[in-house]
């Protein structure tokens, strides 16, 4: 008798070492590479796979990953500053000022500099990931809300949500040449660019997205998507382009060639942050009214798995997507 059960003591055993393989499996099969999500709320940031959870500042909101994926680089609209994390440590390694309300930024490709957009000043800073100074203050239009580099980074491109269009900075000179006029998107939002840098796609704050050919500079297409603002990301390859939608429950599903919906995913209220995994294999989105974080599989474009997380996450990084 004892011999059967220490028998069946060893097998479930085993059969739960072998289920937390298969999770474990699972969960980097679904994080194939690190994301972070930054939890507006509470001050965090979360990072994926395996769930990790450490303190950041008050209002954590936008985010960016830095090419080599050793730092995190938050924007904080009230302390006026941004924040640098080491991703290996969690450690706080530099808190910069910047300007009032700062909200989206980006990276540089080289990784030497991130541009912040400072919302209630019409500036953007340029910020040293060097020195952790600010190295220029550049006045732009209205209302200056995301950024996004091209390419090659000659050029940065910063939606005017003020009602100007999409701005261009030029990164050598750091100036201010010129703002692209975006008849059909009023109040320009969040914005991706095509991978080579010859189209922007940018959400307003409404329901609509805008495609912008930046070479004859024409918007080719206005399409209706889902209701309120939202993130925008076109996939790794240029298959999809995904947005979410902050007042509805929805993410939409665009072609990138025929630039029509493929489909609307129902993955619950109030998604807002959307970033794809490096290969594309995996789209996650974060529920701001439901604290949750969903992945999709782009695939076949339905819900692969939720995970919840504290309140109001709001923006995602992924490792090798800037």
């Amino acid at each position: 008798m004892k011999k059967t059960l220490v028998k069946r003591v060893k097998m479930i055993a085993a059969g739960c070492l072998a289920l937390a393989c298969s999770l474990s499996v699972q969960a980097e099969e679904l994080f194939p590479e690190d994301i972070f999500v930054t939890l507006k709320d509470s001050g965090e940031i979360a990072q994926y796979a395996g769930q990790d959870v450490w303190k950041g500042d008050p209002v954590m909101l936008y985010n960016a990953i830095t090419p080599d994926g050793k730092r995190l680089v938050v924007s904080s609209p009230k302390t006026a500053s941004i924040y640098v994390f080491d991703t290996a440590t969690h450690k706080r390694l530099a808190k910069v000022k910047v300007g009032k309300a700062s909200k989206g930024l980006k990276v540089s490709p080289d990784g030497k500099e991130v541009y912040v957009a400072n919302e209630a000043e019409a500036t953007v800073s340029v910020v040293s990931l060097e020195r952790y100074e600010v190295m220029a203050t550049i006045p732009v239009d209205k209302t200056p809300h995301n950024v996004r580099f091209s390419p090659d980074g000659r050029k940065a491109y910063v939606t005017m949500q003020g009602g100007a269009g999409l701005g261009v900075i030029d990164t050598h000179s750091r100036k201010y040449i010129k703002v692209i006029p975006t008849p059909g998107i009023p109040n320009p939002h969040n914005l991706d660019l095509s991978d080579d840098g010859n189209t922007a796609y940018i959400r307003d704050v409404s329901n609509v997205v805008g495609v912008l050919d930046l070479k004859t500079e024409k918007i080719v297409k206005v399409i209706t998507v889902g209701h309120g603002h939202a993130g925008i990301d076109i996939a790794p390859g240029g298959k999809y382009i995904y947005t979410g939608s902050i007042a509805g429950d929805t993410v939409t599903v665009i072609d990138a060639l025929s630039l029509k919906i493929v489909k609307t995913i129902k993955v619950g209220y109030g998604p807002h942050g959307v970033r794809v995994s490096k290969d594309g294999r995996w789209l996650y989105v974060v529920l701001t009214s439901e604290d949750k974080l969903v992945v999709v599989d782009t695939r076949s474009l339905t819900i692969a798995k939720q995970f919840s997380v504290a309140s109001f996450p709001f923006w995602i990084a992924v490792t090798g997507n800037p």
